[in-house]
């Protein structure tokens, strides 16, 4: 399984991933979900994966072929506007699923694989996109600025609660930790190495990349923190008043 988490804010973008891959109980792997596209100095992106690791680094490939050698389908350095990247990733990703769908669906197995496309092309506003497996795809706004790939459900309450409270970009990478962390202690299937990156607007570059093992002493620091900051509000709410008349 995985966890990836991407958030827009006002400053820019952050990224935040998993690195475990499974297939089944006897074989666990680390592999990179993020990954960092600079195809010009007017243009950034990043694209985080969820699903089938062949279907996943078939579309990284193709997106590197089409930048190395020009042709008329385009690529991302030919995207004019972010919603034409999303819809280029999203037709590599139906390509490579109809090309080998039918053999590994006969086998039982998923070829399906989802995004998510964050970044920015000069003169707009950084974008953040979830790609669906079908090549459609929805994105994040400033009603709801984050999105999610993977098994999401115990990383989504801490985002919900707190999102809306964040300042910066730096605090926004430290949520998303958090939700990785706590997706990580509910699920074994996403875990450590933890990746963190964030996005300044405007700089067409990753301002701050880090990749954290579980014994990483900031992570470690993180958790403690978290936890005992949970066990003190758990302790300062208001106690029951159990003098009040019993219902029914």
């Amino acid at each position: 399984m995985t966890y990836c988490v991407g958030l827009l804010l006002k400053d820019g973008l952050v990224f935040a991933s998993d690195s475990r891959t499974n297939a089944g109980v006897d074989y666990v792997t680390s592999f990179s979900k993020l990954h960092i596209f600079t195809p010009a100095p007017d243009r950034f992106f990043v694209l985080m994966s969820s699903g089938n690791l062949a279907t996943t680094q078939g579309v990284l490939n193709r997106i590197v072929r089409d930048l190395e050698y020009p042709s008329d389908r385009g690529s991302l350095l030919t995207a004019r506007y972010m919603f034409e990247a999303a819809d280029y990733i999203g037709k590599i990703s139906q390509e490579i699923q109809r090309e080998h769908g039918p053999a590994l669906m006969s086998s039982g197995v998923s070829v399906e694989t989802t995004l998510i496309l964050g970044g920015q092309i000069q003169g707009q506003n950084p974008g953040l996109m979830l790609i669906y497996p079908q090549g459609n795809y929805f994105e994040a706004t400033r009603e709801t600025p984050y999105l999610q790939i993977g098994e999401n459900k115990y990383g989504k309450p801490v985002l919900d609660r707190a999102v809306g409270a964040l300042t910066g970009l730096e605090e926004g990478a430290r949520l998303l930790l958090v939700s990785l962390d706590a997706t990580s202690r509910s699920n074994a299937t996403v875990g450590p190495p933890f990746e963190v990156a964030i996005y300044r607007r405007d700089d067409m570059k990753i301002n701050h990349h880090l990749k954290l093992a579980a014994n990483d002493p900031y992570l470690l620091q993180l958790q403690q923190c978290w936890n005992e900051g949970l066990c003190a509000t758990l302790h300062s709410l208001p106690v029951f008043d159990w003098e009040t008349p019993a219902l029914g």
